[in-house]
């Protein structure tokens, strides 16, 4: 019954609301338990699809998980890349077909090439490989991974093992569990109680604090995106965040406290670190000389490359150069391919230049900050590389592209799941909002209001120790994923073999 309820045209329309449902799991909603329904979406009916239908499957589940959670992508086009209504609709309709494939594809060859005897495994296995496969083609896009969802689930304390991509494994794991128990096979409950269970006996602590607490002043100047760049943006910029600095003084705030560190958020003032030296100098002076004084800023070299960073004066030494861009945001991927289309279409041209092999972490008030800036955050290896050497995670962004959408309470999300992995502080300066101090649990602790200019005063603790994920990334999971994909292409082989084909099993065939 259930078979035919989720085959057919039913099957599609099952894959967009599975679609929605993510969106719906994740922030700024946070129904993290729809996350194993949309899985179970997906899931259900599967075995009775052919690889072209699955491929058409998965697609429908990309346009519904991508066409609600990534809206955000119009308004950054429309509103901030200053193209008509129209142009922006085709671009994001495009965005999202495309980034639909990341899914299809690999549904549509997970059931072209496994066989059934245990689907519920190679299922979950093959999403995990799934999400990897959008994580790193074409510079990536892990956005919107279905154990993302889980930061305030019974799950969370599985992040410190593995990451996002074994949340990812347990949810979708979840999801084909329970229809197997909604066939009848009810022995499937033991396994799907195991897995909720086990997270609840786990350590809640992978690390241990290191030093006093530090105080932390995050300056939001929330100025105008549209004048940003211009001669009147400037001015601005320089004024706010000199005013909202000159108010903490060499004697603190009206209260007497003076902060440790004080953070400006990504490119905070529109210009270069060399035209901004005088302004910044004014900033470090009306600081105490104990306060690191931390900011966003562009930097450019002799050889007229660009680059995104982070600096650090007073207290503090060191620079950060963004290593990881936004495609089209930041640079042009298939620059080659793609000019005479950016041209035909009278877009901004991105020219920043990524910064290779390794850097030195910044140093600040006496602790060693791993840092991220705007994109990098959503890359769970990516910052584990930066905790496996550092004390407390800074992450710097401008999210006014984001305007007022999902996205800027969804790369919130992201950080707290990276402070999570990681057992880490994570101080998170943005231009607009989410501003925020967030803790090694992955919880808010503070939080700027968005859309206001605001000054955000709180305490990070310095901490010690590694958690597992922070020691070995997410190569254990994705090789667990593969072996659990393993026995349905053997058994998928050895089928054809004895049958002399390749044609589906019969119709309702399904082994648990």
């Amino acid at each position: 019954m259930l078979e035919r309820l989720f085959s057919g045209r039913t099957s599609y329309a099952a894959a967009i609301i599975a679609g929605g449902l993510t969106t719906l799991a994740s922030a700024p909603f946070s129904h993290w338990w729809l996350a194993p329904v949309a899985a179970a979406l997906m899931y259900a009916g599967l075995s009775r699809q052919n690889g072209r239908q699955a491929f058409l499957r998965g697609w429908m589940y990309g346009l519904g998980l991508f066409g609600t959670g990534a809206s955000w992508v119009y308004v950054s086009i429309h509103e901030y890349g200053y193209t008509s209504a129209p142009l922006a609709f085709f671009l994001t309709s495009l965005f999202v077909v495309c980034m639909a494939l990341f899914i299809a594809v690999p549904l549509g060859l997970y059931r072209r090439f496994c066989g059934q005897r245990l689907s519920v495994l190679t299922f979950a296995g093959a999403w995990v490989l799934m999400e990897w496969l959008r994580t790193w083609l074409f510079t990536g896009f892990p956005w919107l991974l279905l154990g993302t969802s889980q930061v305030n689930s019974p799950l969370a304390s599985l992040a410190p093992i593995g990451g996002v991509y074994l949340l990812s494994l347990v949810v979708a794991l979840s999801g084909a569990l329970f229809v197997q128990a909604c066939r009848g096979r009810w022995l499937a409950l033991a396994p799907l109680a195991v897995a909720w269970l086990i997270p609840l006996a786990l350590p809640n602590h992978w690390t241990t604090d290191k030093g006093e607490p530090l105080k932390v002043s995050l300056l939001q100047g929330n100025l105008p995106q549209e004048i940003k760049w211009s001669a009147e943006g400037q001015r601005e910029a320089v004024n706010t965040y000199l005013g909202l600095t000159t108010q903490l003084g060499v004697k603190g705030d009206r209260n007497g406290n003076t902060p440790d560190m004080v953070i400006w958020p990504e490119a905070a003032l529109p210009m270069f670190e060399d035209q901004a030296e005088p302004v910044l100098a004014r900033a470090q002076a009306a600081l105490s000389p104990d306060t690191a004084l931390i900011t966003g800023i562009l930097q450019r070299d002799e050889n007229g490359n660009f680059y995104n960073a982070v600096v650090g004066m007073g207290n503090a030494s060191g620079h950060y150069r963004k290593a990881h861009l936004v495609p089209f945001g930041e640079y042009l991927p298939l620059e080659n391919l793609l000019r005479g289309a950016i041209a035909f279409f009278d877009l901004p041209m991105p020219a920043m230049t990524p910064e290779r092999g390794e850097q030195a972490p910044i140093h600040a008030a006496g602790y060693t900050l791993g840092n991220a800036i705007c994109y990098e955050i959503i890359y769970s290896d990516l910052v584990a590389s930066r905790a496996r050497q550092s004390d407390i995670l800074l992450t710097v962004s401008n999210d006014s592209w984001f305007g007022d959408s999902l996205g800027p309470h969804q790369h919130l999300e992201m950080a707290r799941l990276r402070a999570l992995e990681n057992g880490r502080y994570v101080i998170r300066g943005t231009s607009n909002g989410i501003t925020a101090i967030i803790d090694d649990q992955g919880n808010i602790l503070d939080q700027a209001p968005q859309f206001e200019t605001a000054r955000l005063d709180g305490q990070v603790q310095a901490m010690q120790g590694l958690t597992p994920f922070t020691r070995t990334g997410s190569w254990p999971v994705w090789l667990l994923a593969a072996l659990m994909v393993l026995p349905g292409l053997i058994y998928r082989r050895s089928g054809t073999a004895k049958t002399g084909s390749s044609a589906q099993p019969p119709s309702g065939y399904d082994k648990p």
